[in-house]
This record gives structure tokens, sequence and C-alpha cells, in this order.
């Protein structure tokens, strides 16, 4: 199903629904305003700044690859070899996995710095269309 909304399962009510790289550049875009959310969420303390800092860099960093990464299907034309297209893929998911290791770099010292309620919100929400790009 196209688009952004689509109905849930129960009780009628619209849930975000991620559709592919098109969705996440969407929400690159966003990103300043998605690590409000986060920051606030997680009610970031003084003292876990630095933590955050790196972590909401590594975010930045990740969204901006996400921009500057052409879309699949940009510049590959239906005379496109299925050797060219994998290795496209290939490209595409290299970076992609090397950002989620910087995003973890990064993650991993500040939710160890978190307190159990902060740990919490982190495990129920930064993976969600909210929280990070997945």
């Amino acid at each position: 199903m196209p688009g952004w909304m689509m109905p849930e399962a129960e009780g009628g009510m619209p849930m975000l629904r991620m559709t592919g790289q098109g969705d996440m550049l969407m929400m690159a875009k966003h990103i300043e305003g998605r690590l409000a959310f986060l920051k606030t969420e997680l009610k970031i303390t003084d003292a876990q700044l630095p933590l955050w800092n790196a972590f909401a860099q590594a975010m930045r960093d990740d969204a901006g690859m996400m921009q500057a990464m052409p879309h699949p299907i940009i510049g590959m034309n239906k005379a496109a070899t299925l050797p060219n297209k994998l290795a496209t893929r290939e490209t595409m998911l290299e970076a992609q996995l090397e950002a989620v290791r910087k995003l973890k770099a990064a993650a991993d010292p500040l939710y160890t710095a978190l307190d159990t309620d902060q740990k919490k919100t982190a495990d129920d929400i930064m993976l969600s269309p909210m929280g990070m790009m997945m």
C-alpha cells in the first residue's frame, strides 16, 4: 500500500508506515525536530549532555548521508545490467551499515549513562518512526 498512512489492524487508527528510502529521506530532513523530541522524551540531564551531543551528531551525520545518497532508481535505467544493479545496491547497503555502526558507537555510551526510566523510554521509542531512522 503506497503512502505514509495505513489502517491499523485493530481499532481503525492510522499508523505511520515506512515505505522505503524516500520516506527515510523525508525523515532525514526533519532531523533537528526528531532530536529535540528524543532529548525531551529521554529527559537528558546536564551530566548526560556530552554523550547526548555525540549521539545527536551521529544522527545528523546519518541524516546527511541519507540525503546525499542517490535514490537507487535514479540513474538506473531499464538497460542497467543485473550486476550493475546489485553493485549499486551493495554500495548503498555498505554505506548504511557503516552509518549504523557509527550510530551504535555513539548510542552505547549514552545508553549506559541513562537511568532505569530513561533506558525504558529509549527502549520504547528510539527505533520507532519518531526515533531513529531505520
